[in-house]
């Protein structure tokens, strides 16, 4: 979007340049997405109070600073972010957010749906002062519905989504071991971020084309669910976890080798004939029962034949062995833990490993999956310590005057 001269500590390139977004969010889910745009070149604000800030800050790992815990949680997801402190509840902090907001392109709150419009600026309010403005919320529950104003963690998206109850094995359902709530709603908040710059931009200035992205973290769940929904609806068959298999392609799941386990996928006809081939199998190869992939699906012929065979090729050889020998032919995967995985070099040379500086400390943390040929800007990143741009953001880039920023610091606003 078209503004001023920007001030020296604003991005004047990269994918999202010029865009400026004021970051009100805390944990995860609304941090990731402001980092994600972050990392695409915007200039992201991150606003805490200054006496309440990001509770992420103290979260694990730690590292010790100078007798200070260093929090790499809070390193990884607010990396390339200016910090300010903001009291929304003091008159004065609130006319100042306002201020910020005039000069804003987009808002990103995840506080459960009203927080905002009690504290007077909700997006009604807030679109009046700019009629362009992008404002995402990210909730639980959505901003509307009976459900909108309970309370919500990952897990209630997990839980009420579905995704729990198809996970795990059918004795145990159980929770994915990763905050696939809160994660996938930051990439739908992005991506519908992104969207509504695009008609904001396309409108113009001063033409009212801002508007409220609702992000629900169960929508989200319920999004990964595959085929359940569908399945449920067009045949009323409820999913139910199916372990480490799947409920018809086969062979596609986990099976164990010499030293841990792997995912074996050849279940097309193409990939089972490289399977065979590899593993010296010809006699299966030309076996009528397992010779095309439908005669392969069907139970008896998948329980007596077919995954013997597979259990028997990949007890021989060792993980290594047997991602040196499926090469590129067939779908074979080692089963990493994360320390396999942060030394894999093909994640290390597409820089999914990369490190940030928070408070004097370095942390390796996770990379940008998006991947864009102009670049990104995770490489060299840091975190900002509560506060760090007060005086940049209020004075070069808002343009308060000194008098006005001392008021602000006597109050206790900042």
């Amino acid at each position: 979007m078209t503004h001023d001269t920007l001030p020296q500590f604003m991005r004047d390139r990269g994918a999202l340049r010029g865009v400026t977004v004021l970051d009100l969010t805390r944990v995860v889910a609304g941090p990731y997405c402001a980092m994600l745009l972050a990392d695409l070149g915007a200039t992201v604000i991150k606003i805490e109070h200054p006496a309440d800030p990001d509770l992420t800050r103290e979260f694990p790992p730690l590292h010790d600073e100078d007798g200070e815990p260093v929090s790499g949680f809070f390193a990884q997801f607010n990396r390339n972010k200016l910090a300010v402190s903001l009291d929304l509840k003091q008159p004065d902090g609130r006319a100042t957010f306002l201020k910020m907001v005039e000069k804003a392109d987009v808002v990103i709150e995840n506080f459960r749906p009203g927080t905002m419009d009690r504290l007077g600026i909700g997006y009604e309010t807030l679109r009046k002062i700019n009629p362009a403005l992008v404002f995402t919320a990210i909730s639980g529950f959505g901003q509307r519905g009976p459900n909108a104003a309970r309370p919500a963690f990952d897990s209630s998206a997990q839980a009420s989504g579905g995704l729990w109850s198809m996970n795990g094995t059918v004795e145990e359902p159980m929770r994915v071991g990763t905050v696939l709530g809160d994660l996938s709603a930051a990439l739908y908040a992005a991506i519908g971020t992104l969207a509504a710059l695009r008609e904001a931009e396309r409108g113009g200035a001063g033409t009212g084309s801002g508007q409220l992205v609702d992000i629900s973290q169960q929508d989200s769940i319920v999004s990964l669910t595959e085929n359940a929904l569908v399945t449920y609806t067009a045949t009323g068959k409820v999913t139910v976890p199916e372990g480490n298999g799947h409920p018809f392609v086969k062979p596609y799941g986990r099976y164990a080798c010499k030293d841990g386990f792997v995912f074996f996928g050849a279940y097309t006809d193409k990939f089972w004939r490289e399977a065979c081939t590899v593993f010296g199998d010809t006699e299966l190869a030309n076996d009528p029962d397992t010779a095309t992939m439908a005669k392969r699906f069907l139970p008896e012929n998948y329980r007596r034949k077919v995954d013997p065979a597979v259990r028997r090729w990949l007890a021989e050889y060792t993980k290594a062995e047997l991602e040196a020998m499926t090469g590129d032919r067939f779908p074979l995967s080692p089963i990493k833990g994360i320390d396999e995985v942060v030394d894999d070099p093909h994640l290390r040379e597409r820089d999914m490993v990369v490190p940030v500086r928070y408070r004097g400390t370095t942390f390796d943390v996770f990379g940008n999956p998006v991947k864009l040929s102009n670049g990104t800007f995770e490489h060299g990143a840091s975190a900002p310590v509560v506060g760090q741009h007060n005086d940049a953001v209020y004075r070069s880039w808002l343009g308060l005057s000194e008098s006005e920023y001392a008021a602000l610091r006597a109050q206790g606003a900042i």
